[in-house]
């Protein structure tokens, strides 16, 4: 989101704050003799370059073009009293993720990641630690598991179909073709998803009569895309926590609205499942993700987490299963309605794979590697975010010969990494035909994990997503049946889809619309299943 910096008074406020915490500030400033930090723009006294920060709206844009005029791949920007390294290189992510992943496995403080997880109760934003360790080894052991995966996988198929019918039913009988919302259909499908295997349920409320997202799933997702953005967008407090709660750029206000919408939809489905577990018996078998947090039992057989870690929890799940997916689908479809023999190859290998007899299923995703290269090439050229959430260092460390001070917040960049012409021949190039071969020219199989950090999926290392494997799935399984079951055609009267990133977030600016009717037999195409 953008910050709004036209009250002066505000700003001004805010830098005679920095003046208040200078003694703080000094503490961050000091290195050991002889260290040479990375690079970076000459900043003003005590504030570095915070008032740079502010004046060259959106950030990232800023960073990149200071890192691209400084012909360098590793800078240090000083906000206040903060160190920010900013990393394009391959190379030196890899010793981020890799080398140093302990010294770095630490998280920033911002307003926007402590009110979202519940004052650090979560895996996402919580500080490196003990408690930290015990909630990603549930993530991973437990909700993120091959037999829980597997054991939900009716779940995703339901909606999988649900979205097909959707679409389907979207187009008039009488014409068999319609201009579509891409980004409509991709997040109806990715919030269901989210809905059935966390909560068991796809709606908040009553379903809707065309299968689609309802007022408050609506709303749901709208609050978690604001707060998505809210905790990626350059707050002044992020940098000065005295002035955290002060609204001074107009995002904590925006994140508070947020996240009580947030609450408002997940909390009673949260308390009363916790209600029926812990006082009244429970159900038979734990059948969702929810179920599976309210029973977990620590040493003494008591509740292993408490209301506001599930809270967390299903908030963290709430920001983590949306974005990527709907994203990698939207610029995927819009680039191959650009370049029509991409999208034919595309369904050529679904027709050869799979065929028109029956729809695609997670089954025959290791065989779809042309569909998967198409995807991967998306997430290496549009990101969702431009950074990856940054890691904060626990100890002083280095980083390519450079000092990082302790409390250093690390940013590797996706746009740097995915568009880095020292990895990448033609960078803003969309050729899903690079990911078929490895460097021998030998062709091999296509995933969407990327552990040399050419670019930026999943990330790896202690922070890495624990839901690689379902995000993976869900994004490639939305791809295929909208490929299979529709053909894809630009809307009438347009003779290319503009390709414009939005500034705050690198969505599309304006939500995919294309034209599409149905390319299997009617009796594939199943009945809607609320």
């Amino acid at each position: 989101m953008n910050m709004n910096v036209t009250n002066p008074y505000c700003f001004t406020l805010a830098l005679f704050s920095v003046a208040l915490v200078m003694s703080l500030a000094l503490r961050y400033l000091r290195k050991p003799k002889g260290a040479q930090l990375p690079p970076g723009p000459t900043g003003w006294p005590i504030i570095g370059n915070l008032f740079q920060m502010v004046m060259n709206r959106p950030t990232h844009l800023w960073i990149h073009r200071v890192m691209k005029n400084m012909q360098t791949e590793i800078a240090c920007f000083r906000f206040a009293g903060v160190h920010v390294i900013t990393v394009t290189s391959s190379e030196i992510a890899r010793e981020v993720l890799r080398e140093k992943d302990e010294a770095l496995a630490d998280r920033a403080d911002s307003y926007s990641s402590n009110l979202i997880s519940h004052g650090y109760k979560d895996i996402i934003f919580s500080s490196y630690g003990e408690s930290w360790k015990l909630m990603k080894k549930v993530m991973v052991t437990k909700l993120m598991s091959s037999s829980t995966l597997s054991k939900t996988l009716g779940d995703r198929t339901l909606e999988a179909d649900n979205i097909v019918t959707y679409v389907y039913n979207l187009i008039p009988l009488e014409s068999m073709t319609k201009s579509v919302n891409v980004r409509d259909v991709a997040l109806t499908y990715s919030h269901a998803v989210m809905m059935r295997m966390m909560f068991g349920q796809r709606h908040f409320e009553e379903p809707t009569e065309d299968g689609g997202l309802g007022r408050k799933e609506r709303e749901h997702m709208d609050a978690i895309y604001q707060a998505i953005d809210c905790f990626y967008s350059s707050n002044i407090s992020n940098y000065i926590s005295c002035l955290r709660g002060w609204n001074i750029d107009g995002e904590e206000a925006k994140l508070r609205e947020a996240v009580d919408t947030i609450n408002r939809c997940n909390d009673p489905i949260i308390q009363e499942r916790m209600h029926l577990w812990r006082n009244k018996g429970g159900k038979e078998t734990e059948e969702d993700w929810l179920d599976t947090l309210i029973m977990l039992k620590d040493d003494q057989g008591m509740p292993l987490f408490t209301l506001d870690e599930i809270r967390a929890q299903c908030k963290n799940i709430n920001v983590a299963a949306i974005d990527n997916t709907m994203n990698n689908v939207e610029w995927t479809v819009a680039e191959m309605l650009n370049h029509h023999e991409i999208i034919e190859k595309a369904t050529n290998e679904l027709d050869m794979v799979v065929g028109k007899e029956r729809l695609v299923q997670e089954s025959d995703i290791p065989q779809l590697n042309y569909i998967k290269a198409c995807s991967r090439e998306s997430f290496r050229l549009r990101p969702a975010n431009a950074f990856m959430p940054p890691h904060g260092a626990i100890e002083d460390t280095t980083l390519a010969g450079y000092f990082v001070p302790k409390g250093s917040q690390i940013l590797v960049s996706r746009l740097g990494l995915g568009r880095n012409p020292k990895i990448w021949d033609e960078p803003e190039a969309f050729k899903p035909e690079r990911h078929l071969y490895d460097r021998a020219g030998d062709s091999m199989g296509v995933t969407l994990m990327e552990p040399d950090m050419r670019f930026v999926v999943f990330s790896t290392g202690r922070r890495a997503c624990a839901g690689t494997k379902i995000g993976a799935s869900m994004t490639i399984m939305l791809l295929a049946r909208l490929l299979q079951g529709f053909e894809w055609t630009l809307p009438p009267g347009t003779s290319q889809i503009e390709l414009v990133p939005a500034e705050s977030n690198l969505f599309m600016a304006k939500p995919l619309v294309a034209s599409v009717k149905p390319r299997l037999a009617l009796h594939l195409y199943p009945k809607m299943q609320i």
